[in-house]
């Protein structure tokens, strides 16, 4: 039986987020707000959790996931990121944006995409995410809350309760989520393609050179 947290979306409560995160670093997969949608989240590097999340959503080993952080200095942290990388990030963090790039040593192979060696990151503009992650101190292991057979995320968190509560260890209600995911931007090769359109606008970086 999961736990339900009604955690206020623009003045979370530091003792329901310290508690969130305690799940978290105990081996947990949460279900918590961001600026897009509602996401599935778990610790970085926790294989048990990650692997839940897998089966969870009937993911297979191509899936990049995505590592959401609280800062442009921990996306450095965790993926190689040149200089114009850097502008175009800069310029649209935090926000609703997932940026595929090379990810570095630090990210748990488990996490990156098998060939590829890249990994999603993000930034997102959402206060319980932010405190979540600050709360923490790295990154959650993140993927939007879209379920088997479904195209768009869940948004409902009573009928995330409902569904969920056998499979997750805590949903935070923060409201009624978005019903897009992120914009999926990969970088990892140079010029920026958009590989998925969500609710952050795509135009900017159609527009680059």
């Amino acid at each position: 039986m999961s736990q339900f947290f009604q955690i206020h979306p623009e003045n979370p409560q530091p003792r329901l987020i310290k508690q969130a995160v305690e799940i978290v670093k105990a081996g947990g997969v949460i279900v918590y707000p961001t600026d897009s949608s509602y996401a599935l989240g778990c610790l970085i590097g926790d294989k048990g959790a990650v692997e839940r999340i897998r089966r969870l959503r009937r993911l297979d080993e191509k899936h990049n996931f995505t590592l959401v952080c609280r800062d442009l200095s921990e996306i450095g942290v965790f993926a190689k990121v040149d200089t114009a990388a850097f502008r175009l990030i800069k310029a649209h963090t935090p926000g609703p944006y997932t940026f595929i790039l090379s990810a570095t040593r630090e990210v748990p192979r488990m996490l990156m995409h098998p060939k590829r060696r890249t990994i999603g990151m993000r930034v997102p503009d959402h206060p319980i995410a932010l405190a979540l992650l600050e709360q923490l101190g790295a990154p959650l292991m993140s993927t939007s809350l879209i379920l088997p057979g479904e195209d768009l995320p869940m948004s409902d968190p009573y009928e995330m309760r409902q569904i969920l509560e056998h499979q997750v260890d805590l949903i935070i209600d923060g409201g009624h989520g978005g019903m897009a995911a992120s914009t999926v931007i990969n970088l990892s090769e140079g010029k920026p393609e958009v590989l998925r359109v969500g609710c952050g606008d795509p135009q900017p970086f159609l527009d680059e050179d």
